[in-house]
């Protein structure tokens, strides 16, 4: 069940980026300007193109998790992954409507959950010899 808000945003993103495009386009210029001369050669810059790779990201690790194949990893890279898009997609702080800063923060905290489930799905082992 945690995989599945993953798997339905990568396939929406992957049908119509162009809103997610241009959420992601501040903050991915920003990074790149300050690591872009660092980056090799072949490493996409077009936010398009790494919005398009973030959802491929999202499928991917979200099928892991849903199917319980390397679902550790799976959960952490959804955890890493999902920093980026609460900041650039959910920054509250931005807002002076009330509504439009209530929605986003409600957004923002949701986000915070789900970073926290990953974690716990990524790294909680089980004990060995527990009655669970």
């Amino acid at each position: 069940l945690l995989a599945a808000i993953f798997l339905f945003s990568g396939f929406d993103t992957l049908r119509n980026p162009d809103k997610r495009v241009a959420t992601a386009t501040p903050l991915l210029e920003a990074a790149i300007k300050r690591v872009g001369d660092k980056l090799p050669e072949q490493v996409p810059t077009d936010p398009a193109t790494l919005v398009k790779l973030d959802s491929g990201l999202k499928l991917a690790a979200g099928l892991g998790l849903a199917l319980g194949r390397f679902p550790r990893l799976s959960a952490l890279v959804l955890a890493a992954d999902l920093v980026p898009t609460t900041l650039a997609a959910h920054s509250y702080w931005e807002h002076d409507d009330p509504a439009t800063r209530s929605a986003q923060r409600t957004h923002f905290l949701k986000n915070l959950g789900l970073i926290g489930g990953l974690l716990i799905a990524g790294l909680d082992k089980p004990k060995r010899g527990a009655d669970d």
